[in-house]
């Protein structure tokens, strides 16, 4: 079931008004004993939006222990897409190859702290602490969760066909991380993949780093992946 997350506590119909908007996923079933006791939080991608990335948790809930889902709406409007959204904008014809300072971006600079702040309330909403809290994240969305996560006493991170825009913060305490790309990923290339999975390994992080046969996206047989990791918790 999917609503728009409510600023009282739990996950009642309503609308969240502290930072960010976001929608709730709460898993259909009868028995709460059925249901895990860990929140998955997901940030859409660039020129996407949070209603995007609601299949990725249902399809992961369909695998594992069903999860509650929050995912938030980044905070700009993306100027070329209707409805769509985005954390902070890109150079024009950026390629993801050549370097960007996108950590002096006043747009990066507000969504960090926008994200940050809205993290550090949930467990005031939801009753679930970070350290029961999985982040993770689709393409920018990712490099937001390797921004912000690492801030957070999280219990676990996602990252999923993504990229580090800036040096990966040092991480407040340990926590698994599964990293995924595609091999034909025609927009983020593969070797953005491999330097956050360097990154965060040189943090001794226990880091799951798997590839696959697709592009810019999270095929069936990737979010098998990420289902198992997310039930290993």
């Amino acid at each position: 079931m999917i609503w728009p997350f409510s600023q009282s506590k739990g996950f009642a119909p309503g609308r969240y008004l502290l930072s960010l908007n976001a929608i709730a996923i709460t898993p259909n079933i009868s028995s709460s004993s059925n249901v895990s006791d860990r929140l998955l939080v997901l940030l859409h991608g660039w020129g996407a939006n949070a209603q995007n990335v609601a299949g990725l948790i249902e399809a992961i809930n369909m695998i594992a222990i069903p999860f509650k889902g929050l995912l938030p709406d980044a905070p700009f409007n993306h100027p070329m897409v209707p409805g769509g959204k985005q954390w902070y904008g890109f150079p024009p014809n950026y390629d993801f190859r050549r370097p960007h300072d996108f950590a002096a971006q006043p747009d990066l600079i507000e969504s960090r702290q926008q994200l940050k702040n809205w993290m550090e309330s949930l467990p005031a909403q939801t009753g679930i602490p970070l350290e029961k809290t999985i982040m993770g994240g689709f393409s920018q969305g990712g490099a937001m969760t390797l921004d912000v996560g690492p801030q957070l006493p999280l219990a676990a991170m996602l990252i999923l066909s993504s990229y580090s825009h800036a040096p990966i913060p040092t991480c407040v305490t340990s926590r698994p991380v599964l990293v995924i790309h595609g091999r034909q990923d025609p927009v983020v290339p593969l070797a953005k993949a491999l330097d956050t999975k360097a990154q965060l390994e040189r943090q001794q992080l226990p880091v799951t780093y798997r590839e696959f046969d697709m592009g810019h996206e999270v095929s069936l047989d990737a979010l098998s992946v990420a289902s198992q990791f997310c039930q290993d918790l």
